[in-house]
């Protein structure tokens, strides 16, 4: 990362109340680690980043705790903050996990989902699209990945929500990486298209299946990336 990167980086956190830099500080981190900036089985060095962003420990520390929370780090006692290294087999445990909560969640987000909860989704895919077409990945990503916990949210159950938002996070660089292979990604936002389509028809069995398929393609790239990680560079 370049200096002037860094001096923005560190302004910009400068600009947050001491008491939430440490949401400024997870939310750099989550980025880095999956965007891959960060490999997995790699130690994350906190006197560089208290020194480059001129902060504290504390909000570190703070940010390490959420991540382990979401399963992307680990945190060993004198050794400090590692990226979680996950096999392709323990994301594709975690992927079926998250198309079984969404195949759940379709059918009920199709049947409960309020006029204002869609038109909600709306607004991000059309969002989601503007960023597609200015070639920016990372906000592209954010927002895909809003949309999807959306719809598990329009199912309006919170034990469903909780966990499919927990089991998310775990395997949130994976599903990124997929996004990199720019034939994919296209054809994930078309995709986007018809699953937005199928929930303004509350059409459950078929917003089910589009969801289960959406996610099955993007895992076929994202397992060659796991595989292969100069593929991602």
């Amino acid at each position: 990362m370049g200096e002037d990167r860094w001096q923005a980086l560190s302004e910009e956190v400068a600009g947050w109340p001491r008491g939430q830099r440490s949401t400024f500080v997870t939310n750099f981190l989550r980025d880095l680690i999956v965007s891959g900036e960060i490999p997995p089985g790699e130690r994350i060095n906190e006197r560089i980043l208290t020194e480059r962003l001129g902060i504290s420990r504390t909000p570190l520390r703070e940010a390490f705790k959420i991540l382990e929370g979401e399963g992307l780090v680990s945190i060993r006692p004198n050794a400090g903050a590692t990226v979680v290294k996950l096999s392709p087999e323990d994301v594709e445990d975690s992927l079926e996990i998250l198309i079984g909560l969404e195949s759940i969640g379709a059918e009920r987000a199709a049947e409960r989902a309020t006029p204002e909860m869609i038109e909600e989704i709306a607004e991000l895919d059309a969002r989601m699209v503007e960023a597609f077409e200015r070639r920016e990945l990372m906000d592209y990503f954010h927002i895909n990945q809003d949309i999807h916990q959306k719809i598990i949210d329009a199912a309006q159950n919170e034990a469903l929500s909780r966990v499919y938002s927990s089991e998310s996070a775990r395997i949130r660089r994976f599903r990124f990486a997929g996004n990199r292979d720019h034939a994919r990604w296209a054809q994930a936002v078309a995709e986007h298209a018809q699953i937005l389509e199928a929930l303004r028809r509350r059409q459950g069995p078929l917003l089910r299946e589009l969801l289960r398929a959406h996610h099955r393609a993007g895992w076929k790239i994202a397992r060659k990336a796991l595989e292969s990680p100069e593929t991602t560079d």
